[in-house]
């Protein structure tokens, strides 16, 4: 069965309305959520980023059934995996057992900040692979020392754990990765609807859920809707590379020639419900089975409503 969920965008809302947000999804019916895990938002229009271990803690308090996961938190650098083992934990205590970890190997916008290197993919990926299993170590609730390749744990224990572990999705932009995600995590998190990034996560051994990511720009017109989407999400048209870019300022430089147009492919826009199950319909045949929405940047209570209403509603 296809659950379906609504992405709560740190880049563009604070702490207090993606509270707000998560507790309309849940009325309205939405089986989860996700949420964002970023220091910077990647364009300064954007305007947001808080800090995505409290506003969780704000949601919990604020909702009773819906599922809530990071995608993306990278538990390697900015945030060291002892550190984001902690948080899932507590995350995961606080949600009384609704709350997935969604994990990824991030990008330079946001992990550059403590002025650590920003090492190539390859390097990210062994990371990532040694971050989880520290993550899952000190989840067992035993004294863990650990010293490996990129990271050094010294008597670190986590006595606030869970009666059950959050299982952890992990992220998949391309073959590597997703190949990857089968090997490490419980799930696969992706944002188009790619056939063969679902086949190569099979590959590596992943039996979990498959969660698609999908863009998307209610608005009462077409025009309204596709102008939104420039002006709050540009970065929807960007072509490769976005992972090295280190401010919001370098990617307002990179995104200055894209238009309205450019992220059409992109970005499911206007008031008629039919592209949108047009394009859900897309991500169900490529084999994902949880499919999750981000309103870009305005109109957000309305888009809650109107998804679950006019689209949602064709997949029951």
């Amino acid at each position: 069965m296809t659950e379906f969920g609504f992405n709560l965008a740190s880049e563009t809302h604070g702490p207090n309305e993606l509270t707000e947000y998560a507790r309309r999804a849940e009325e309205t019916g939405f089986d989860f959520a996700v949420i964002s895990d970023h220091y910077h938002p990647w364009t300064r229009k954007q305007g947001n980023s808080p800090f995505v271990w409290g506003t969780i803690g704000a949601i919990a308090q604020q909702t009773e059934e819906l599922e809530l996961g990071t995608s993306v938190t990278c538990p390697m650098i900015r945030t060291h995996p002892a550190i984001a083992a902690q948080a899932a934990a507590t995350a995961q205590v606080q949600m009384g057992g609704r709350f997935f970890f969604g994990v990824g190997t991030g990008e330079r916008l946001n992990e550059h900040i403590m002025g650590d290197p920003w090492p190539p993919f390859s390097v990210r990926l062994d990371m990532l692979e040694e971050a989880l299993e520290v993550i899952r170590d000190l989840w067992t609730g035993e004294m863990l020392t650990h010293h490996g390749e990129h990271y050094t744990v010294e008597n670190a224990q986590v006595f606030t754990l869970p009666e059950e572990l959050p299982p952890i999705h992990v992220s998949g932009l391309g073959p590597r990765a997703a190949k990857a995600a089968g090997r490490l995590g419980d799930g696969f998190i992706a944002t188009s609807p790619d056939g063969e990034l679902v086949n190569q996560f099979e590959k590596g051994g992943g039996d979990g859920p498959r969660y698609g990511g999908m863009m998307v720009s209610y608005a009462e017109t077409d025009e309204q809707a596709r102008n939104n989407a420039h002006e709050w999400w540009p970065n929807a048209g960007f072509k490769g590379g976005g992972q090295e870019l280190p401010t919001p300022k370098h990617f307002e430089d990179a995104l200055q020639s894209v238009t309205p147009e450019d992220i059409a492919d992109a970005v499911v826009t206007g008031p008629d419900p039919q592209p949108y199950i047009e394009r859900i319909q897309k991500y169900l045949d490529a084999g994902f089975d949880h499919i999750y929405l981000q309103q870009t940047g305005v109109n957000q209570e309305e888009a809650i409503e109107f998804f679950q209403q006019e689209v949602v509603s064709e997949f029951a």
